[in-house]
């Protein structure tokens, strides 16, 4: 999985997906020539290699246990996590046609990891229970429509869906979208503490903190909700319900195409072509958690923009981990935590591979990018719930 012994990263992944659901034994050698694998030999799976453009290697057992060997030495960086199951893998997202695409969907689909789409009606009804890897698509969980009212107030997108929107909290006996939005936000909030792993990007990540933080206050002005928001309702916010973000401010203006200070798009002095973050290096036996999250062919990754592209340093919770960070900027761009018996990963962007995805942007074609380290990320997330759990010691 380096550089240069693995034309297709991205795939990759999907390969161990396929060999985890016929049974077969793998292991993720962590920190080792990239973030390698190393799976049960079988004929099927090198005939998947083969179809879908995978490069890989038949190596005898013996080479296999110097390998194993090599990498348990405690002098090494390195580990070997056996994964046990393909994890069951739910996308949140609405099932209309959107204006814009998710990178998520988009590398699944790809990888040809199996998911299933799910959205407000199933997450209601505990439908999430069944399901070991959540992932939320770019979502306003604050019923504030993406912040889009200014720039897009006339839209047909926009327009109806506002509509759908609105006759969804009705249909679900809410009488405003947020309330709605919020008891979603509650369910995800409850899936994770149960043991549930989520992931999220963009928007989704600090608009479910905010939304949390603001349950029983009202922040949402007329034009989102019929009536005006509460006054001073900044001094109501509870930052001891959010998961990653703590002292952010509220953007009052509805027309701002912004949600908070937690955000670093409009704060941000980087140019496209110096716009990079590192990827923070962790100890493979004694870390395994980040280490597996941030498992690469290179530790620095192009950055990208989206309506929340990075996360202010001063607005992320002290027990929250920095897996990936720009420090010149102080701009977090991927974190990591714990919430009850459950893990969150939040990565600021929208789409890796193109640097300002637009409202109505073509999508990104990733046979254009087989190698994206910015996806492998999230692909690092996909495969991380199949990881066997080490027995903490007494």
């Amino acid at each position: 999985m380096s550089h240069d012994n693995q034309k297709n990263h991205l795939k990759a992944y999907g390969i161990v997906y396929f060999s985890l659901e016929a049974g077969l034994k793998s292991k993720w050698l962590l920190n080792y020539d990239g973030g390698a694998f190393l799976i049960e030999n079988n004929k099927i799976v090198e005939n998947e290699c083969t179809i879908r453009g995978v490069t890989y290697q038949i190596i005898s057992d013996a080479k296999s246990q110097l390998i194993l060997q090599e990498i348990s030495a405690p002098s090494s960086n390195q580990d070997a996590v056996t994964l046990e199951k393909a994890p069951k893998i739910a996308v949140y997202s609405p099932k209309d046609k959107l204006p814009w695409d998710d990178a998520v969907t988009l590398v699944l689909t790809y990888a040809e990891i199996p998911f299933d789409l799910i959205y407000d009606k199933e997450v209601l009804k505990d439908k999430l229970l069944i399901y070991e890897w959540l992932h939320l698509h770019h979502e306003d969980f604050t019923g504030q429509y993406g912040r889009f009212y200014g720039h897009f107030k006339t839209a047909p997108w926009y327009v109806e869906g506002k509509k759908r929107a609105e006759s969804l909290a009705s249909e679900l006996s809410f009488t405003k979208v947020s309330q709605e939005k919020l008891a979603v936000a509650k369910k995800i909030r409850d899936y994770v503490i149960g043991g549930g792993f989520m992931f999220a990007m963009c928007s989704a990540t600090d608009s479910f903190d905010i939304a949390l933080s603001a349950e029983g206050v009202d922040i949402a002005e007329a034009m989102f909700d019929g009536d005006a928001s509460e006054l001073n309702y900044q001094s109501k916010i509870n930052y001891n319900k959010t998961f990653a973000f703590k002292d952010y401010q509220l953007i009052r203006n509805p027309t701002t195409y912004e949600f908070s200070s937690i955000d670093m798009t409009r704060k941000r002095k980087i140019s496209k072509t110096s716009d990079y973050f590192s990827l923070i290096p962790f100890s493979a036996k004694w870390d395994p958690v980040p280490t597996m999250l941030t498992q690469n062919h290179t530790t620095l990754v192009k950055g990208f923009m989206g309506q929340t592209t990075s996360f202010d340093r001063n607005t992320v919770k002290r027990n929250v981990l920095v897996l990936g960070e720009n420090t010149t900027n102080r701009e977090v761009r991927y974190l990591h935590g714990t919430k009850g018996k459950g893990m969150f990963t939040f990565y600021g962007g929208h789409d890796p591979e193109d640097y300002t995805h637009r409202v109505e942007d073509p999508k990104t074609e990733l046979d254009l990018h087989p190698t994206s380290p910015g996806y492998r990320l999230i692909l690092n997330n996909v495969l991380f719930p199949a990881a066997k759990k080490k027995k903490q010691k007494t």
